[in-house]
């Protein structure tokens, strides 16, 4: 097979499985309407023109992987302003040949639920480089995953929450690298929800998990190749890796996604919009109760209820407290789809709750938010509201907020030290930082 019959092949496959995902992920039609609205909701707004590291390398330091034998670490939103894969792009735009893909939790195509281990077989990819899943029985790739490799690349779109495994994947890749004595190249790309936003505790490693693997806020503010030099200047991971970062050009930390000119690609199959990323850091608490986030609705994390939950006193005293850039209304659900949601509760049952709306996200504090809705439930019903401490401390990141609902701290002493780890992570990031 030729190179280009070769990268053909490779463009053909990847586009139908991610058809085949997209089109298993539509929405029904009894959800129109609800979907409609939250379209309305998206802001339009003129676009910067901003390149990915992605590209940047292509065009500006191609002379990084001239003649390299390279792996990536990727998924379905590693793609170029022309929607090429980055293994396409970067074999068609330099002299670098990839061997190898890894991929995280949610797989290649972003077609796994949360959860699901990814699982590849190699007749549905045989027009691909070798692939390996780093999220089932592997979360770090072994020696034998990495063998001709002569430098890794990373190049995921995340969307700034650290409860998000893909920076897991990612520190964990940089310790086998290092263990390999193999470089780690990051192709930066944006923090969706931008990188000025800074909010809730910062992990007590005693929590640490694959869903919270590092002592930074809930919400961090950085942008992959940032945090990837955070995680090698602070020393957390065992082994350092021979780092570099290949910048974005033209983005700064006040930009969401939207204000870009980079098209959004849903990152995992309930976080299809940058309207969700933003809410997503409160709202994900809610896993961790026997309260709906919305799996299995159009509307995952945007709205929370339960058949127990009683949607217009819950907006009522949700609205009530002013909290800043955000309203609450009454809601109704039933979730349906747990071929689209992974761990839904409620199926097939009437919900009512609260839909979450963003006013203003430039005030909008997602995290504050959490607290606050979960703290309501609690106190409104005592005897049906139900959590699982462990997997809260775990996505918190500390145990505090279980401490507020066991009545050992006060709503006051909490948000004290969210307020308090915030600043001090504005200040511990400084020199790590790569845009103004």
């Amino acid at each position: 097979m030729t190179a280009l019959s070769r990268r053909i092949s490779y463009l053909y496959t990847f586009i139908i499985l991610l058809t085949t995902t997209s089109s298993s992920q539509e929405h029904p039609s009894i959800h129109e309407e609800e979907l409609e609205e939250h379209k309305s909701e998206k802001i339009i707004v003129e676009q910067v023109d901003v390149l990915t590291g992605l590209e940047n390398l292509i065009l500006n330091y191609s002379e990084i992987v001239a003649n390299k034998q390279v792996g990536i670490v990727t998924n379905h939103t590693g793609l170029d302003s022309r929607g090429r894969p980055n293994w396409i792009a970067i074999e068609e735009g330099t002299s670098a040949q990839v061997v190898a893909l890894f991929t995280p939790e949610h797989g290649l195509t972003g077609q796994f639920l949360a959860g699901e281990h990814v699982a590849y077989h190699s007749e549905e990819y045989i027009h691909l480089p070798k692939i390996f899943s780093l999220y089932g029985a592997i979360k770090k790739p072994a020696a034998h995953m990495l063998e001709g490799v002569e430098l890794l690349i990373y190049d995921i779109q995340d969307v700034g929450t650290r409860f998000y495994t893909y920076i897991s994947t990612m520190g964990l890749i940089m310790e086998a690298a290092a263990e390999n004595d193999i470089p780690v190249l990051i192709l930066d790309r944006p923090n969706p929800i931008s990188g000025a936003k800074v909010s809730g505790p910062t992990l007590d490693l005693a929590h640490q998990s694959f869903v919270g693997f590092y002592p930074i806020p809930v919400q961090y503010g950085l942008t992959p190749g940032e945090l990837a030099k955070m995680i090698v200047g602070e020393n957390w991971i065992e082994a350092i890796p021979e780092l570099e970062v290949i910048p974005m050009v033209n983005w700064s930390r006040e930009l969401w996604n939207d204000e870009t000119t980079i098209p959004w690609v849903p990152t995992s199959p309930n976080i299809p919009d940058v309207v969700t990323a933003t809410v997503y850091p409160g709202t994900c608490f809610l896993e961790a109760t026997n309260v709906s986030e919305g799996r299995g609705t159009p509307l995952p994390f945007l709205q929370a209820g339960a058949p127990w939950i009683d949607g217009k006193l819950l907006s009522q005293k949700l609205n009530q407290l002013n909290l800043d850039g955000v309203a609450f209304r009454p809601v109704s659900f039933t979730p349906r789809h747990p071929e689209k949601s992974g761990h839904m509760k409620y199926q097939d049952e009437n919900c009512n709750g609260v839909r979450i709306v963003v006013a203003d996200r430039r005030k909008f504090n997602p995290v504050l938010t959490g607290v606050h809705l979960l703290n309501l439930i609690h106190e409104l019903y005592p005897a049906d509201f139900e959590i699982q401490d462990k997997t809260l401390n775990r996505l918190f990141g500390t145990g505090e907020l279980s401490m507020l609902f066991q009545g050992n701290i006060s709503l006051q002493e909490l948000l004290y030290i969210m307020v308090s780890d915030t600043s001090l992570f504005l200040e511990l990031r400084k020199p790590y930082l790569l845009y103004p």
